[in-house]
């Protein structure tokens, strides 16, 4: 059996870290994705072959993404689990600015989620979610993660079909 796992100290936060890179790396594409969205293609519309709309705009997909988010570290530290579907309507985000500030705000609640993550094995805790049911915390940011980054990803694929710009930092 291998001593040196057995050995590592309680303190360990490597996960933690993990998670919380990602997170930050994951807030850093949506916001350089929107500054490199031009406004003019930021909320419009795809459309199919036959000329009907097949997916979210960018600035749409990008609010998903940080929505999922936000639903999440709200509900961790506030026990908030509402979908912050009304907040993050086009209507109330209409510029690039606007949701780069949204964006920020939805970075300042992640962060103070993890602030009082001591250890990795805080991730091992059970959390009620809205289904009324408990996961595990990990399972929970794994999650979280998965459904935000399909969200960018989107947003990444939608700004290449309505346009020339290539989004910073992505690999299309």
């Amino acid at each position: 059996m291998n001593d040196s796992a057995n050995a590592r100290p309680q303190t360990e936060r490597i996960a933690i870290e993990s998670f919380d890179k990602e997170f930050a790396r994951l807030h850093a594409r949506s916001c350089n994705l929107i500054g490199a969205t031009p406004a003019e293609v930021l909320y419009r519309q795809p459309c199919g072959s036959r000329g009907t709309t097949t997916a979210n705009s960018i600035g749409e997909s990008v609010l998903r993404s940080a929505a999922v988010v936000e639903q999440t570290f709200g509900g961790l530290t506030a026990n908030l689990w509402d979908d912050p579907f009304e907040w993050t309507l086009p209507e109330m985000l209409a510029t690039r600015e606007r949701i780069i500030e949204y964006l920020a705000e939805v970075e300042e609640t992640r962060r103070r989620a993890f602030a009082p993550f001591s250890n990795d094995t805080d991730l091992l805790k059970e959390v009620f979610v809205p289904s009324g049911k408990t996961k595990f915390l990990i399972s929970l940011l794994l999650e979280t993660m998965v459904r935000a980054s399909e969200y960018q990803g989107r947003a990444t694929a939608t700004l290449k079909m309505l346009s020339d710009v290539r989004p910073p930092g992505f690999i299309i």
